[in-house]
């Protein structure tokens, strides 16, 4: 007999305020509130989840550093750390690494620590930590390849024994900063900037020492003082965001942004064509690695998904839009504008290719898709913004699901977890409209009369009406999207659109009925 499937795991919400941190039970709510699983009044500057989710990070005042198993939300291990700066939680939570202040290189302020027997693993010294150089040591996502940046080369240690120290050295002269393939660890990045006139370039090595006497791409352009490297689950493809503090155009205060594209079969080497000029505002690949999202241009910006041969499938219009984020299940998109712009999300079904529906988040900082995929979460944190601090979950066509205001909040994450634990997107949105069904009722803070009006958002969202405004810009996406994927391009006019049309029709007889008479 066949065992039985096991049940997907429960969504669970990390929220830090001043009082501490607790952990909610996520969606779906019962009594329209959700419940609370860990609750710590303690303060603590930094609260982090493994990126497998096996184990959560807290780091609490006087250098004091404690490991929960997020299996049972109870205590592993404490560290204190004197003159604690940073710390960082391995991918699977198997090893903490700290660095401290020092004046000295005899100090070695960084030190890598093995969780389950409380040891120092490695240590050494570094003189400041960078986004690019922290954490020190890089783990693919299995923690199976483990390696570091160092002057003119990348140093490669054994993950299973890093007693042993450098096991792997990799010359690569002048390089600034490097990625790691994270599933499977099969290759690494390297950016060199640009010196003497020679122009910066991007490499990408295997890891095995072995493949290692060449570089499997390579990459050289001018102008890019920085760069953004994001490597695709399945570590195929690698996509550089090449930015210059400086647009010699003049056309942006901001500097300047490229978007290339390497792989690591040698088969594309340069730009992502993207069709319209400005910055590239943000990348991100789907999860299986087979397409990515970028946000770019010029406000109103553009948002066009291509494949991993650099073509375009699916043009998602214009909009004052910064920010993509890609459903872990890959079915459902979310477009939004945050930061300095007012904070417009636009839902789509990529699946589809039709847009489900427009809301607004104001003043976001943080946003994420649940790993169920289900539910997309945003929230306003200090010390980003002092006030109106809040939570906000909406379903997956844009409808708010849950809304809680804070006095002071400074973060609100969703537990990871595997998308493969999860079912099928579809039979999840099945079980989300039933739940609709069943319990109309609006869940979180509401008042009656928001809850009167939020009954009628499952069967006809604001952003469904057929009457609704609809910018110029929105007409030319539907025209690309009708020469991409088939179909019309042509939409239902409002009553206003129509009445207008048929004056100017009765003018223009009018018109054709005096010529007529003159002559």
């Amino acid at each position: 007999m066949a065992a039985a499937a096991q049940p997907p795991p429960p969504l669970d919400i990390l929220v830090r305020s001043p009082e501490g941190f607790s952990l909610w039970n996520g969606p779906p709510f019962t009594n329209g509130q959700p419940g609370i699983k860990l609750d710590q009044k303690i303060s603590c500057s930094t609260t982090k989840f493994s990126d497998d989710g096996s184990r959560l990070m807290v780091l609490k005042p006087d250098g004091v550093i404690t490991i929960y198993d997020c299996r049972r939300y109870t205590e592993i291990r404490s560290f204190q750390v004197p003159n604690l700066t940073a710390a960082a939680l391995s991918p699977r939570g198997r090893f903490v690494q700290t660095f401290q202040k020092s004046s000295t290189p005899q100090n070695k302020n960084v030190t890598l620590w093995n969780v389950d027997t409380g040891e120092a693993e490695y240590d050494q010294f570094q003189k400041s930590i960078t986004r690019t150089n922290w954490p020190s040591i890089r783990f693919s996502a299995d923690e199976a390849v483990a390696c570091k940046l160092a002057t003119n080369e990348v140093q490669f240690f054994d993950a299973v024994d890093f007693s042993k120290g450098v096991t792997n050295r990799l010359r690569v002269a002048g390089v600034a900063a490097i990625e790691l393939s994270t599933a499977p660890g099969s290759h690494v990045a390297a950016f060199v900037p640009e010196a003497k006139g020679i122009p910066a370039s991007v490499q990408i090595f295997a890891t095995r020492k072995d493949l290692q006497s060449q570089p499997v791409a390579r990459k050289s352009f001018f102008r890019c003082s920085s760069v953004q490297l994001k490597w695709n689950n399945g570590s195929t493809g690698l996509l550089v965001v090449a930015q210059s503090d400086v647009d010699k155009t003049n056309q942006s205060y901001y500097g300047e942004s490229k978007l290339y594209y390497l792989t690591t079969d040698g088969t594309y080497e340069g730009l992502v064509p993207l069709r319209k000029e400005g910055p590239v505002h943000d990348v991100q690949w789907s999860y299986s690695g087979s397409e990515f999202a970028v946000v770019y241009g010029f406000m109103p910006s553009k948002t066009t998904v291509f494949d991993k041969k650099c073509n375009p499938l699916l043009e998602l219009g214009t909009g004052p839009y910064n920010t993509i984020r890609w459903n872990p299940k890959g079915k459902f998109l979310c477009v939004a504008g945050f930061g300095n712009l007012p904070g417009d999300m636009a839902f789509w079904d990529y699946m589809e290719k039709k847009q489900l529906g427009t809301t607004k988040a104001e003043l976001s900082v943080t946003s994420e898709w649940s790993p169920d995929g289900c539910y997309f979460m945003t929230a306003t944190t200090a010390p980003r913004l002092q006030v109106d601090n809040e939570i906000k979950i909406f379903h997956h066509n844009g409808s708010l699901f849950f809304k809680k205001m804070f006095d002071k909040l400074f973060q609100a994450d969703w537990k990871p977890e595997s998308p493969d634990r999860f079912s099928d997107i579809s039979e999840l949105v099945k079980s989300f409209v039933s739940i609709k069904v069943d319990n109309a009722k609006p869940q979180g803070e509401r008042s009656k009369s928001s809850q009167t009006s939020a009954k009628a958002i499952p069967n006809n969202p604001p952003a469904q009406k057929p009457a609704a405004y609809r910018p110029p810009n929105a007409k030319q996406a539907a025209i690309v999207q009708a020469e991409l994927f088939g179909g019309t391009s042509s939409e239902t006019m409002s009553k206003n659109a129509l009445r207008n049309k048929k004056k100017r029709e009765k003018q223009k007889e009018k018109k054709a009925t005096e010529g007529a008479n003159d002559s």
